[in-house]
């Protein structure tokens, strides 16, 4: 299918997908949103995407927020469905069941800080900038900011980034948490997909499994955390690709994992 808004390319069993609308500075609105939703959901059960990268056309930005002409047509009834929607398609992101990553090439202000925060793992340019500055426009963060930006960073420095408006840069970023590394902006979708290369060729069960796991954590308490890391270890346990990877240890060889 062909998207106005999104360029896709898969190679070596990673997609990458860029946000182009650079005229917008990326900027999201409600019909790129719709191709992002129906990408996505061509990803799910595709055995030829195990991973994921989303980036933003040029290097001035990854997405630079929401098209505040639509905000600003928004009433009380609008504004709900409006954050709803783009919730929904964020948590998909979340819930893809295979590692999405951000790369992150500049303005990462409100929606586009969000979509990195849906993101698994988040990688940067060094002259990216994130931020939540939606109070400057008289709102909060609607796609998870709130949620995502305070179980990632703590409930002081998420608010202190929400109440103030302020940006801050890639390595500042770096320093609490935000992204997980910081390269050269000409070096990063390279380095994005050396990393992704390396996911790639893990068993896509144990991958998916893991994500699981690891993103309930914060929503479980400890005792109900470790049954779901158990149940879903379990279920490694019954997949050709555990027999595989134990079996090739065991032989001193590389495994070759096949995905089942």
């Amino acid at each position: 299918m062909d998207y106005k808004f999104l360029n896709c390319d898969v190679q070596n069993f990673i997609a990458t997908v860029v946000i182009n609308r650079p005229d917008k500075l990326n900027a999201l609105n409600s019909d790129l949103l719709d191709e992002l939703d129906q990408l996505l959901d061509s990803f799910r059960n595709d055995p030829i995407v195990r991973v994921v990268i989303i980036t933003g056309a040029g290097e001035k930005s990854f997405v630079a927020g929401a098209d505040i002409a639509e905000l600003a047509a928004l009433g009380v009834s609008e504004a709900k469905r409006f954050a709803a929607n783009g919730q929904r398609i964020f948590l998909k992101i979340e819930r893809l069941g295979k590692p999405v990553i951000a790369a992150v090439n500049g303005y990462a202000l409100g929606g586009g800080c969000e979509l990195a925060l849906a993101c698994h793992i988040r990688f940067a340019s060094g002259n990216a900038i994130f931020g939540q500055p939606e109070v400057n426009l008289g709102t909060i963060p609607g796609y998870g900011g709130t949620q995502r930006l305070t179980k990632l960073i703590n409930t002081g420095r998420a608010l202190e980034m929400i109440l103030s408006g302020d940006k801050i840069t890639a390595d500042e970023a770096l320093a609490i948490g935000l992204v997980n590394k910081v390269f050269d902006k000409d070096e990063l979708l390279a380095k994005t997909f050396e990393f992704a290369e390396k996911i790639a060729s893990k068993p896509v069960n144990a991958i998916s499994w893991a994500i699981d796991a690891v993103t309930a954590a914060p929503d479980l308490n400890i005792d109900a955390g470790l049954d779901f890391e158990a149940s879903l270890f379990a279920l490694c346990a019954g997949t050709n690709d555990f027999k595989e990877g134990t079996t090739a240890f065991l032989q001193k060889r590389k495994a070759e994992f096949k995905g089942n």
